[in-house]
């Protein structure tokens, strides 16, 4: 076994080397490194600094999400929530904690700059997949996705890179990413109540299966229920923690200044293990330009493309903006040490119990459960919406749900070994997946950008003439690839514009 573990981790450490550890050791040459902030920046100056332009709208469409256009489908919110529930996960616990100690306070400063510019590149992806989405099995329901508009938007001679991003995508949510979330339940379940790893995992799989084999109707409603109760609860012992240490802030800041600019490092190299570890683990966390988001944000019914774009935005902004700033505050406003034995989700754990007492703990232990578990079942419906592009079989679900229920036992079970190694073994898996997904995801949002802004631009110019909910008509635009009877309005609803 332990033979098997040594070719996988060799094999794993390569492909981290091309796309998150440059070429002949520059840091900077990484294809994601060199890609994903550059892109972000280019979306960010196309929308006209959407972000923070239109903030205030974007809540406005947050506070319609909620309404749905039809019984049988997947309302806005439902689909933000499911998205919310595969990005707010080990990310926002145990990797910030682990950004924070391999890259230094520095590296939140990083995650920030991801999620700044990636909440414009986020709206550019999911606009792409609610244009190009098609009508699913069910009737009221929608898939797409990166897949879908590599595939529609891009043609057939690019049906490689919808082939490849697919395959990556499966391998990172439904296996890699499964595992990463299910070994963090349970080293933090073991820590708080002494539960055996293996058992926890036994019980992750049973509950996981109960509720993703439902579909997304089902994954939907489940999310809608738990994401936001599990949010406000996070961020409200956070934000307690820093009004007990409010005196604190202005140091806490010039630590992860100072640190994310190298001015208390020495050399470059330390300086690009800052900025890359904050990269790395901000990516993880809030998935903007990653690709998987857009799978479930084209299950919505909405009037607009640019609809599910903002909503879709402001998932970001909860992700990194929020939660992992709590988790954090947590951190760095704690007496734990950091760079020594403890790592991972137990760092959390220590600096909340530092603050408030033993019951810190199972608070961690709690908040990781659900955090971990909704982005268990919202990765399997985003790895199933691919295997459904890739093969089209009955056949191909089952074996992947057999799969499915296999990695996340496998994760438990490198929580029962205890073993550091397949530990790191378990990140760096899914960091190899999730930056070969993410470099072919970009390439397609760059490529279709002209289309994406042409959508964006038909929204923005609707609302300029005063229309408060935006309508997309296909037969308006020559688009190639998007299907004209997804996007033919009523009768009422042109009469209206």
């Amino acid at each position: 076994m332990q033979a098997i573990l040594d070719s996988l981790t060799a094999l794993v450490n390569g492909g981290n080397q091309v796309t998150w550890g440059g070429i002949g050791g520059y840091w900077w040459l990484g294809i994601l490194i060199a890609a994903l902030l550059p892109a972000g920046i280019f979306f960010t100056v196309r929308t006209g600094v959407v972000q923070i332009r239109a903030f205030g709208h974007m809540l406005k469409v947050m506070a319609r999400s909620f309404r749905k256009e039809s019984d049988d489908s997947v309302s806005s919110f439902e689909a933000f929530a499911t998205s919310a529930a595969a990005r707010v996960g080990t990310g926002n616990i145990a990797g910030v904690a682990v950004a924070i100690t391999s890259g230094g306070p520095g590296a939140v400063f990083w995650m920030w700059m991801v999620a700044l510019v990636g909440m414009a590149t986020s709206l550019i992806e999911n606009t792409l997949a609610q244009t190009f989405k098609e009508r699913g099995e069910v009737a009221g329901t929608f898939r797409g996705g990166p897949a879908y508009y590599i595939d529609k938007g891009l043609g057939k001679k690019w049906k490689w890179l919808s082939i490849v991003f697919s395959i990556f995508l499966v391998i990172c949510f439904g296996f890699f990413f499964n595992a990463v979330q299910a070994n963090a339940m349970a080293e933090a379940i073991q820590a708080a109540w002494g539960f055996n790893p293996l058992l926890v995992g036994g019980a992750i799989a049973v509950l996981a299966a109960s509720i993703v084999f439902g579909g997304i109707q089902s994954i939907g409603r489940f999310a809608g229920i738990v994401v936001p109760i599990m949010a406000l609860c996070y961020i409200t012992v956070a934000l307690a923690i820093v009004v007990m240490n409010i005196g604190r802030l202005p140091e806490i800041f010039g630590i992860i200044l100072g640190n994310a600019f190298g001015a208390q490092e020495m050399g470059a190299g330390a300086f690009g293990a800052v900025v890359a570890s904050g990269i790395k683990r901000g990516l993880f966390s809030n998935e903007a330009g990653m690709g998987s988001s857009p799978n479930v944000g084209a299950a919505a019914d909405v009037k607009h493309p640019v609809v599910q774009g903002y909503v879709q935005m402001a998932s970001v902004f909860l992700d990194t903006m929020m939660i992992c700033t709590a988790t954090a505050a947590i951190i760095l406003l704690s007496n734990v040490e950091l760079g020594g034995m403890v790592e991972g989700v137990t760092l959390t754990q220590a600096a909340l119990a530092s603050e408030v007492g033993a019951w810190g703990n199972s608070f961690i232990a709690t908040a990781l459960l659900f955090f971990a578990f909704t982005s268990i079942i919202a990765n399997y419906y985003y790895a199933e919406t691919n295997i459904f592009y890739l093969w089209h079989t009955r056949t191909s679900i089952f074996c992947y749900r057999v799969l499915y229920i296999f990695f996340i036992l496998f994760g438990s079970w490198v929580a029962f070994t205890g073993s550091s190694s397949n530990f790191q073994l378990l990140w760096n898996m899914a960091d190899m997946s999730m930056g070969f997904m993410a470099t072919a995801n970009l390439l397609a949002i760059l490529l279709l950008s002209g289309t994406a802004i042409k959508v964006f631009s038909d929204y923005e110019n609707q609302r300029r003439r005063g229309i408060e909910e935006p309508v997309f008509d296909a037969r308006e635009h020559n688009i190639p690839g998007v299907e004209v009877d997804v996007w033919t309005p009523a009768a009422g609803a042109r009469l209206k514009r």
